[in-house]
């Protein structure tokens, strides 16, 4: 996949002619809702076999060839870079295809162990048709490196609604978890409508997980965690009812997501860990946290200082950092995952959590706020797909902040309103995948499904191999 920007006077039919696709390539990859309409800044997803890298803040040729295992003199010579000092933030690099000179007494499956990638993959990209064709002097072009990662969605959707949310991104999941069963302060569960859920999950190959929480939207749950954490007596009956549901339904895990824990619990919340796995790993299920951003250990908050990121990396099998909602719904207009953010959590959490436990949290909806801002005042959610259908509407050019590597416009409603949008686009996916690359992350976490967002799940695929656990 390549990556291209719409500038002034492009056309889709200019674009097609520039990387040798059809325009209906184009469209169906990116499912352009009217494709005779093209905004500056628009961000498209081009269907080529090539690969191309956004450059970002501080980034150096160097940095580039070794995320795409390639040298630097060939990123230089398909790009005609040079001086490669003058590269610049938002330049975009082609990456060139690896080529390899078959050797005497190599095979295909020897070659593809060299670079890390599978026969099937150099057969496929070379449209081999008999393997037993290949001979010394043969050359191949080898796919692009692809690491393999873990990959979790939420929806906060249930019944059927859900389960077709998570038949359509099937491929791409590793887990799923709706959102979710909530505690109470007796130790129950209030269970939501899962069946078709879990059904469509096994079939798709998606491992369900389940999903407990002591938040809502209108409680805090601060003091129903502090009940629960201060009696072992009510978390002995939580995870008695847990694991029965567990077996009962089929889930494969557990995922918990204690918000907004009091500080002085902080001690009682490792301590319920520790017991959660007791209880479930005897009987075969993982234990999983959602975890508050964080920046330090000493970080003040409620929502931060309960939240012990060296104790959950050294208990569960793995934590979902919920690096998102900076652009918080009631406060004012900015990304709701700026990279910056983000990657200032990621500094402080792969100090103390192994790497390999860790999620980075990718939301995929948009936001768009009325301006001037007044406090409190709610912004309209909505998908990657609308917030595109209205910068065309309004014929707004489309912004892309370097820092937050996040996508934004302005536009004036027919009522003469200002609006601001932010959302995410094919440039700020791929920053935020290249970004889980650099940290060398488990995987990647979205919240949450029921917004369509088509570029985000072609990158996905084009950037790594999603691991199957069933």
């Amino acid at each position: 996949m390549q990556i291209h920007v719409v500038q002034p006077g492009d056309s889709l039919w200019a674009v097609s002619q520039k990387y040798n696709v059809t325009i209906n390539q184009i469209v169906t990859a990116n499912q352009l809702e009217n494709p005779n309409r093209l905004i500056p800044g628009l961000a498209l997803v081009i269907p080529t076999p090539n690969q191309t890298a956004i450059v970002k803040p501080g980034e150096t040729i160097s940095m580039i060839a070794n995320r795409y295992r390639t040298n630097v003199q060939s990123i230089l010579q398909a790009n005609r870079i040079s001086d490669p000092t003058k590269i610049y933030p938002g330049m975009t690099i082609v990456i060139p295809p690896i080529r390899h000179a078959v050797l005497p007494g190599e095979t295909l499956w020897h070659i593809a162990q060299q670079y890390g990638t599978s026969v099937q993959a150099i057969v496929q990209i070379n449209n081999i048709q008999n393997i037993g064709m290949i001979y010394p002097g043969t050359m191949l072009q080898i796919p692009p490196y692809k690491p393999t990662i873990d990959v979790n969605a939420y929806s906060d959707r249930t019944g059927t609604t859900a389960a077709n949310l998570f038949h359509e991104v099937g491929a791409y999941l590793t887990y799923g978890a709706l959102f979710a069963y909530s505690m109470h302060a007796d130790g129950s569960l209030s269970p939501i409508d899962d069946a078709a859920f879990i059904q469509t999950a096994k079939v798709d190959r998606i491992a369900p997980m389940l999903c407990i929480t002591n938040f809502t939207y209108q409680d805090p749950g601060s003091k129903l965690a502090h009940t629960i954490l201060s009696s072992t007596e009510i978390q002995t009956t939580l995870l008695s009812n847990v694991l029965n549901t567990m077996k009962q339904k089929g889930f494969y895990g557990l995922n918990i997501d204690f918000e907004n824990v009091y500080p002085q619990d902080r001690e009682l919340y490792n301590q319920f860990l520790q017991r959660a796995v007791d209880t479930l790993h005897p009987a075969g299920y993982f234990v999983s946290t959602a975890l508050a951003p964080k920046v330090s250990a000493d970080q003040k908050g409620l929502l931060y200082e309960a939240h012990d990121y060296p104790a959950h990396g050294k208990i569960v099998d793995f934590v979902v950092l919920m690096t998102y909602e900076w652009g918080y719904r009631f406060g004012p207009p900015q990304a709701i995952s700026p990279l910056d953010q983000i990657r200032r959590v990621l500094d402080y959490a792969v100090t103390v959590i192994p790497r390999n436990k860790i999620f980075m949290g990718f939301q995929i909806y948009a936001r768009d706020w009325k301006l001037p801002h007044i406090q409190g005042q709610q912004a309209e959610t909505f998908s990657q797909q609308e917030a595109i259908h209205r910068a065309v509407q309004y014929g707004a050019t489309i912004q892309y902040d370097q820092v937050a590597q996040s996508p934004h416009f302005r536009y004036t409603d027919s009522q003469a309103v200002t609006h601001e949008v932010w959302f995410e686009d094919a440039r700020s996916a791929q920053a935020k995948f290249d970004t889980a690359k650099d940290y060398g992350l488990r995987g990647i976490s979205y919240w949450t499904l029921g917004y369509p967002y088509p570029q985000n799940w072609l990158l996905l695929n084009d950037n790594f191999t999603i691991r199957k656990l069933l």
